[in-house]
């Protein structure tokens, strides 16, 4: 399976690397080196720093340990998440976790422009491994801080949550292409077996 990027924001999208298909969790990051392709195929390493973090890194007792510790983020943050679709405030501890990751391991914005549009990015240095979890603690930052409560959702047929960014505010399926055409068409079925 490919990594999804249907979240409309990095964290939701961070969380949706551990769908569930047949029943089972499928981890899209089953090491290093995956994680790194991740954060690569989300625009947040380029080709030249992944490879350099590859060369410098695989293998390596550090990158094991932030490769564990951006899985660990991930379930954590799920929990939290979840809790907080649902209304819960967010735990303080999570906070101060967010904080301290984003004090270690800082991001910056630069200004990017193509042709006449002009925009915003992210931007970090990649020194050690631990570093990639600064992107990760910035997006949730903004997530929380940021982002309409009432549009994060989990899909309404699987695991995968989202940012809702349409319109009207009423999406309620992680994309059509997956949970949304199987909707439909079961709901089409149910409709034709009752005429």
């Amino acid at each position: 399976m490919k990594f999804l990027f249907l979240g409309n924001q990095l964290a939701l999208d961070f969380l949706n690397t551990q769908p569930v298909q047949g029943g089972e969790a499928q981890e899209l990051l089953p090491d290093f080196g995956s994680l790194i392709d991740w954060f690569e195929a989300a625009g947040v390493l380029t080709k030249s720093d992944s490879a350099a973090m590859r060369r410098r890194w695989a293998g390596s007792d550090r990158a094991a340990a932030a490769y564990a510790d951006a899985l660990r983020l991930r379930e954590k943050w799920r929990k939290e998440v979840l809790a907080w679709e649902g209304g819960a405030a967010v735990h303080g501890a999570t906070f101060d976790e967010l904080n301290r990751l984003m004090a270690e391991h800082p991001v910056r914005i630069r200004v990017r422009a193509e042709g006449k549009t002009v925009s915003k990015e992210l931007w970090f240095r990649i020194q050690e491994p631990e570093d990639l979890l600064g992107p990760l603690a910035h997006s949730a930052a903004s997530l929380f801080a940021e982002a309409d409560r009432e549009r994060v959702r989990k899909c309404g047929n699987c695991v995968l949550h989202f940012l809702d960014t349409s319109k009207k505010g009423t999406r309620r399926w992680c994309s059509m292409e997956f949970c949304g055409n199987r909707l439909k068409v079961a709901a089409y079925a149910a409709r034709h077996r009752t005429k």
